[in-house]
């Protein structure tokens, strides 16, 4: 299976090493899309023998069986119908971007008639339970989230409370998941992972912690229905290149586009 990246930051980046190390060789990296002021930042990095280009079209052109997405919402909204409309299966690292009704309305329309639109769990577990869940009967979800004050900075907590003074820790958002997705571009795709699983984007309650004594990301999830109750709890270690992202969200990616090929799926 030919695979192509699109964006090649930290995620892109730890992705296509998580390919190339996979020892089933049912993945084959082929090209990486990202935008012209990055070709010799990325030509410097990637492997011999992988296409790099910022040109959509050659990237389309060389039949790939799947594409993984690493290059954010707006590289989500300039690409992925595309990627899906050409019979491409697509899976998505910036998942809070279907956060935008019209967005989410055209990759499922997209998904329709060509590739998949596939969604992994990212840095949380359970979406599967939690799918099961829903159609067994599910009432209530409610996802917090715990980061070191550094992984909020940049995004509205600043406006919420002193990121650099805080001693204890200090809620920086209280809402919806759909809220949440659309103000924390860089921080809630998990978010978005557990409204599609769950009940969506306006009924998941969402609450955003910094906290200077996090080690790492702590996810937690809690469920309510007629099926009984859910409580999940990740803590993950970031990204050395970036305190935003959990380790465990290219591996899921990974993991994802390995999947589509495999013969025996667990």
């Amino acid at each position: 299976m030919k695979v192509g990246i699109i964006g090649f930051g930290a995620i892109g980046a730890t992705l296509l090493r998580s390919l190339q190390a996979d020892p089933s060789g049912v993945a084959k990296v082929a090209a990486v899309l990202v935008r012209a002021s990055g070709l010799d930042r990325a030509r410097s990095l990637v492997p011999h023998g992988i296409v790099v280009t910022s040109d959509f079209n050659a990237f389309q052109g060389l039949g790939l069986g799947a594409v993984a997405e690493c290059a954010g919402h707006q590289g989500l909204a300039a690409y992925g119908p595309q990627v899906l409309a050409g019979g491409c299966d697509l899976v998505v690292a910036s998942v809070g971007a279907l956060a935008d009704p019209a967005l989410e309305a055209a990759l499922r329309a997209a998904a329709a008639i060509g590739g998949r639109l596939v969604i992994p769990a990212g840095a949380v577990g359970g979406l599967d339970v939690l799918g099961a869940a829903r159609r067994a009967g599910l009432s209530e979800v409610r996802y917090i989230s715990r980061k070191a004050p550094k992984a909020w900075v940049g995004t509205p907590a600043e406006q919420a409370v002193d990121l650099a003074a805080l001693t204890e820790p200090a809620t920086v958002f209280t809402g919806t998941a759909r809220a949440a997705a659309l103000s924390f571009p860089q921080n809630a795709n998990v978010v978005a992972a557990v409204a599609l699983a769950g009940l969506g984007f306006d009924l998941t309650q969402v609450t955003l912690v910094a906290d200077p004594r996090a080690t790492g990301n702590r996810h937690l999830v809690e469920a309510e229905g007629t099926f009984g109750r859910i409580a999940i709890e990740v803590e993950g270690r970031t990204l050395p290149e970036n305190p935003k992202t959990s380790m465990l969200a290219p591996y899921s990616l990974a993991r994802a586009v390995l999947n589509l090929d495999a013969r025996v799926v667990i």
